[in-house]
């Protein structure tokens, strides 16, 4: 589970293919974020800016032959719970929401050329929809603007490479995640009047990604993990109709996200094990979208493992540090808050069982 680039959720992990035989996991995340702000000009506190929420996940593997194999991975990807506290008519910022949430479902296939080398592909549909409200006197003219994006399914693939050496536990993997497009139909409206006569549609692009994720055995029944994770976030826009042709922009402009992590896990018997990794997002620019007020991460994660014949049991507690940030508005951009001090704690559990 992750909060990075501040709509990227879980990575879009794909680490159940390379699970021996038939296999099959279930998993479940919840996260408790504690993001707050104050305005610049009123000294308004926005608590709680960032809501609570939970995350599901999925995943099959299968033996076709001896050198291919067959994985479907549901997964909750992308999403936001932005709700910032106050009145509209008197704070920068009060009333602004930003709900949307996604679902994934990948089918891959893996194609083993030998013990070592092997390539993977697959199809994935991604559903997604959202809603946005802009409240504040930072919004000017369209303080009290609404869009509602109806859900959609838009389509895209991954392919990918590994390479493996079973006798010191050592697997490189690299994969790319194309950008899936989605027609949302669109509503817009300003202080519930409808902005247009019908509906309309806006196009917009969930990110593409790599992924290289790594693990060796350093020592006796001790691994060192890993993983890059490079997400094209300034791709991601989401530009109504008629709100662009009144502003001149957009509704969301982001950053490209970067994510590191790097842990070591210990088997301590054939029942028990644990890990614990960090991962970190560099800062770039503190001006950030009030709709993902955060800017940069820092994460711990401990995990215990319990292992009982054919079901593997993991545990989780993640502590997350997202980096401070200014939620800005207008052209040239003005900072209309300040978020510092901030975290969030996760706990997760995943149970996989092997048939």
């Amino acid at each position: 589970m992750a909060v990075a680039g501040g709509l990227d959720r879980t990575n879009q992990p794909i680490g159940i293919i390379f699970e021996e035989g038939t296999y099959a996991e279930f998993s479940f995340s919840h996260t408790n974020p504690n993001v707050s702000g104050t305005g610049l000009f009123t000294g308004t506190e926005f608590d709680e800016t960032a809501g609570r929420f939970s995350s599901f996940g999925f995943g099959f593997k299968t033996d076709l032959t001896e050198q291919l194999s067959l994985s479907f991975i549901y997964d909750q990807p992308f999403g936001s719970d932005i709700r910032y506290e106050g009145s509209p008519a008197t704070t920068e910022l009060g009333g602004t929401t930003a709900i949307s949430d996604s679902s994934s479902y990948t089918a891959v296939l893996r194609y083993k050329f030998d013990e070592n080398f092997s390539a993977h592909a697959g199809l994935r549909a991604q559903q997604a929809g959202g809603q946005i409200d802009l409240r504040g006197v930072a919004y000017g003219g369209v303080n009290g603007y609404s869009v509602n994006l109806d859900k959609t399914f838009g389509f895209g693939y991954l392919v990918g490479v590994a390479y493996e050496r079973p006798d010191i536990a050592l697997r490189i993997a690299l994969t790319y995640n194309s950008a899936i497009t989605h027609e949302f139909d669109t509503t817009e409206t300003l202080n519930g009047a409808p902005l247009a006569a019908s509906t309309s549609i806006t196009e917009t692009d969930t990110p593409q990604s790599v992924n290289l994720d790594f693990q060796t055995g350093i020592a006796k029944d001790t691994l060192l993990f890993g993983s890059i994770r490079w997400a094209e976030w300034s791709a991601f826009k989401i530009d109504p109709d008629v709100f662009t042709g009144i502003v001149g922009s957009g509704l969301v402009e982001l950053d490209d996200w970067t994510t590191y992590t790097l842990g070591v896990g210990r088997r301590f018997n054939e029942n028990w094990a644990a890990s614990i990794s960090y991962t970190y997002e560099a800062p770039q620019d503190p001006l950030v979208s009030p709709l993902a007020p955060t800017e940069g991460q820092r994460a711990w994660t401990l995990a215990a493992i319990y292992t009982l014949d054919d079901i593997e049991i993991t545990t989780g507690l993640r502590y997350t540090r997202p980096g401070d940030a200014m939620p800005e508005t207008g052209t040239p951009d003005v900072a209309r808050a300040n978020f510092t001090d901030n975290d969030a704690v996760t706990l997760g559990v995943k149970v996989g069982y092997k048939f």
